[in-house]
């Protein structure tokens, strides 16, 4: 006796193609693209996905998380410094205090809570693509060129596979050390990267919070990139840096979109005064 409703492979295959290319065409243009979706990324999504911006996460893995999933040294036990702990408060993730100032959670709980956490706020995710370029306009990044993630790992003879662009008011680089945004910029010559230092616990996820800023008109930076930005030292298997990083960036973003749209109503009304 059948149990599930009557559907062919065909209807299956429907399903997917029309659902993923309906949101793509939505994707196209979002107000803020977040390049990389782990920790830092997540959170800034899930803040501004709240306050009702249009957030898309580009991940080139085919997971989410980043590091927060495993761990450190491939044991999935995360440590979060306080005040970071509140964020797992937020999202109900339980943990266990170790000692003063330090507690532990289970890597694939809280990661897990963060992801459905962003996703029901409203963020959207495109994963196994990968970063390519940014877009131009002028003097400002408006935009990320985009290419499927296998593309990169075909031989060279054959990845004359060309990417596509989408196009944001803001572009954040959550892309841990490697700061792959950056360093396309870097690349033109229109900024300068440092690169991390050594690991610094207690130093380091300080510096990461208070140097999360625009670093080139149109583009963020967050999390670990912030260390390869900056030069600050690397923060190890601690994630409260990050999360309140990601916090950081997003509170940065959404004063200046409403700074803009504050501009944009002024000069309408001057418009509409004349």
């Amino acid at each position: 006796m059948a149990i599930f409703s009557k559907v062919s492979e065909k209807d299956v295959t429907k399903a997917i193609v029309s659902e993923f290319a309906d949101e793509f065409l939505e994707y196209v243009e979002r107000d803020v693209i977040i390049v990389g979706a782990g920790p830092s990324g997540l959170i800034a999504a899930k803040r501004l996905a709240d306050k009702g911006v249009k957030v898309i996460l580009v991940e080139s893995n085919n997971y989410l998380g980043g590091g927060f999933w495993i761990g450190g040294y491939l044991m999935n036990k995360l440590t979060i410094r306080e005040p970071g702990q509140r964020i797992l408060d937020e999202i109900g993730v339980p943990y266990k205090k170790v000692q003063e100032g330090l507690y532990v959670a289970d890597g694939p709980h809280a990661c897990s809570k963060l992801i459905g956490a962003a996703m029901d706020a409203g963020a959207k995710v495109i994963n196994m693509t990968k970063f390519d370029d940014v877009v131009m306009r002028k003097n400002r990044v408006g935009g990320v060129v985009i290419n499927w993630t296998p593309v990169s790992a075909l031989p060279r003879a054959i990845t004359c596979v060309d990417p596509v662009a989408i196009e944001s008011k803001m572009i954040v680089d959550a892309t841990g050390h490697d700061a792959v945004v950056i360093k396309s910029l870097e690349q033109r010559g229109l900024v300068k990267v440092a690169g991390f230092e050594g690991m610094w616990v207690e130093k380091s996820e300080d510096d990461i919070v208070d140097k999360t800023s625009e670093v080139y008109p149109g583009v963020f930076v967050t999390g670990m990139a912030v260390a390869t930005t900056y030069g600050s030292t690397r923060m190890g298997p601690t994630f409260g840096g990050m999360l309140l990083s990601g916090e950081k960036v997003a509170e940065l973003i959404i004063d200046q979109l409403k700074s803009n749209n504050s501009t944009k109503s002024e000069i309408r009304t001057i418009n509409e005064a004349k």
